[in-house]
């Protein structure tokens, strides 16, 4: 008997907390529109414009040379050739 005196008390007081939460939150805008944020994924953004100093910009994909692989020296010992260069080259 004596926890209901502590128990319902403090059920009342979580109760009343989430009735506010909701309060606010229905009086701040929270639910006013539920559909267009669960859309907006499907549509593609506007592509961004790039920075003027970006290299790989102005090369297709793929045709970074050896000093743009970001390995320095060490890209002429990957696989027994030269960074960028083809086999025989």
């Amino acid at each position: 008997m004596e926890t209901i005196f502590v128990l319902l008390p403090l059920a009342l007081l979580i109760a009343a907390i989430a009735v506010g939460f909701f309060v606010w939150a229905a009086r701040t805008g929270q639910f006013d529109d539920l559909d267009t944020p669960a859309l907006r994924i499907l549509f593609d953004d506007p592509p961004s414009p790039r920075p003027p100093g970006l290299r790989t910009a102005e090369r297709g994909f793929g045709e970074a040379g050896p000093q743009d692989s970001g390995l320095g020296k060490l890209g002429a010992g990957i696989g027994g050739e030269a960074a960028g260069r083809p086999p025989g080259a």
